[in-house]
């Protein structure tokens, strides 16, 4: 398998629609990056459970983080392995029909070994990591995580060995006898966006002098 390529493995080849499969590292990365959370699959029990959570990407790890008593990351670090999926939602794919119409979205699915951050030096580094993936250049502004804080937190990393990523982009997928109908067909993209910020109104910020940060007025000014 190429350096740059993910799949197709056992757990993650696209079978529905293999066109929209993609395989390189660099579509899957992209996606894991710009997704907001990740879905975390694991078995609970004896029963299959799923959670959203935040993730944060460094090269093929992807790195979780949750309540030392979250019962589903202690069941994949037991299982010492793990599966997630993100998706990304761009919009819909009106066609002509129901059955052709769908939405557009791009989605990832990635499997892979799981290992817990125990070390103090590197747990710090990669809950930084999480405080940048939800707002980029925020841990530089944020107080310190307490020893405390560090301790109540749990922090796993997944080495992706396997991994598959599915584009539904385009016009519609109308087949040619339904083409001479006259019934609006097309795409209608979707985005997130960022409202006005609502300033706290507690302690310090009660004076209303408080500036926006950097990493917040980065954001507003490049919300894309």
């Amino acid at each position: 398998m190429s350096d740059k390529v993910l799949g197709p493995g056992p757990h993650t080849r696209v079978r529905r629609l293999p066109e929209k499969a993609r395989y390189d590292e660099d579509t899957i990365n992209a996606i894991l990056d710009e997704a907001r959370f990740c879905t975390l699959a694991g078995v609970v029990d004896g029963l299959a459970m799923a959670l959203p959570t935040l993730h944060a990407r460094e090269g093929r790890t992807l790195y979780l983080h949750g309540s030392q008593s979250n019962a589903l990351m202690k069941s994949v670090l037991a299982a010492r392995r793990a599966a997630l999926c993100v998706t990304i939602y761009d919009g819909l794919r009106l066609a002509r029909s129901g059955f052709e119409s769908s939405i557009a979205y791009r989605s990832a699915v990635v499997v892979g070994a799981v290992r817990l951050i125990g070390e103090e030096r590197e747990k710090a580094r990669v809950l930084d990591l999480f405080v940048d993936a939800v707002l980029a250049g925020r841990s530089s502004e944020v107080r310190p995580m307490t020893s405390q804080e560090q301790r109540l937190t749990m922090v796993l990393a997944l080495t992706i060995e396997e991994a598959s990523a599915k584009v539904s982009a385009g016009p519609t997928d109308d087949p040619v006898e339904d083409q001479a109908l006259e019934i609006w067909s097309g795409v209608v993209p979707a985005r997130m966006v960022f409202g006005a910020p609502i300033a706290s109104s507690d302690g310090a910020m009660a004076s209303g002098t408080v500036e926006l940060p950097e990493s917040l007025r980065r954001l507003l000014d490049n919300p894309s």
